[in-house]
C-alpha cells in the first residue's frame, strides 16, 4: 500500500482525524498541543497520526492537502485547516456545530457496558471495573486466565477484545491493570500427625 492510500485510508475510515507532532498525551509542538486541547474541551473523540512516527505521511500530505504545517485537522475526509483555523472556529462555535453534524456524540462515545461485553466475550468470569468518561478509561481486569501470563500477555490479550472501539477512534486513551484473583487462605487448621 502507498503512503497516498494509507492516507485515503485513514481519512475514509475516520470522522476526525488530526495529524499533529505528538501524541494527544503528550503534543512535540505549541500549535498541536493547542488542537488537542481545543478537541478535548469539546469532547468529541477524534482519531491521530503522530507524523514525527510516521515521516512518510509527514512528507506527502501537504502535497495531498495543499496545507504545509501541521497540525492538520480532517473532518469526513476534508481539510478543516490548522491550529489558527480550528482556533478561529471553536471560538465562533462553528468547530462544535460541524463535529456534532459529523458525529453524534451519545452513540459515538464507547459506553463503559458496552466495553465490559467486549472484554467478557474473552474473559467470561473476569471481574471487570471500569473507572473514567468519555474515551479515556481506566480498566482493571481480574481472572483466573492470566494464570501463568506475563503483565504484558495479560494486557495483549484484553486489548485484543478492544481492537475495533480503538481503531475507529472512539476509545483513545486506556490505562490497564489486569491480575490474578488473590487466592484467600482457609482457615481450617490441621493436625500434623507423625508416624513412628
Amino acid at each position: 500500500m502507498s503512503t497516498q492510500e494509507i492516507i485515503e485510508k485513514q481519512l475514509a475510515d475516520n470522522a476526525v482525524i488530526l495529524y499533529m507532532k505528538g501524541v494527544p498525551t503528550a503534543p512535540e509542538c505549541g500549535f498541536s498541543a493547542k488542537a488537542v486541547g481545543i478537541l478535548n474541551t469539546i469532547n468529541i473523540p477524534f482519531a491521530y497520526v503522530d507524523v514525527l512516527k510516521a515521516p512518510f505521511i509527514r512528507e506527502k500530505l501537504p502535497k495531498i492537502s495543499k496545507w504545509a504545517t501541521f497540525p492538520q485537522l480532517f473532518i469526513k475526509g476534508e481539510l478543516v485547516g490548522g491550529c489558527d483555523i480550528i482556533e478561529s472556529m471553536f471560538n465562533d462555535g462553528s468547530l462544535l456545530a460541524m463535529l456534532q453534524a459529523t458525529v453524534k456524540t451519545d452513540s459515538a462515545v464507547v459506553t463503559h457496558s458496552e466495553v465490559s461485553n467486549l472484554i467478557a466475550q474473552a474473559y467470561p468470569n473476569a471481574k471487570i471495573r471500569i473507572e473514567g468518561q468519555g474515551c479515556d478509561l481506566t480498566i482493571s481486569v481480574v481472572s483466573d486466565d492470566f494464570a501463568g501470563l506475563s503483565l504484558v500477555k495479560q494486557h495483549q490479550g484484553v486489548m485484543a477484545t478492544l481492537n475495533e472501539v480503538l481503531a475507529s477512534g472512539r476509545l483513545h486513551a486506556v490505562t490497564l491493570k489486569t491480575s490474578i484473583p488473590e487466592v484467600q487462605p482457609t482457615t481450617e487448621t490441621g493436625l500434623l500427625q507423625i508416624q513412628s
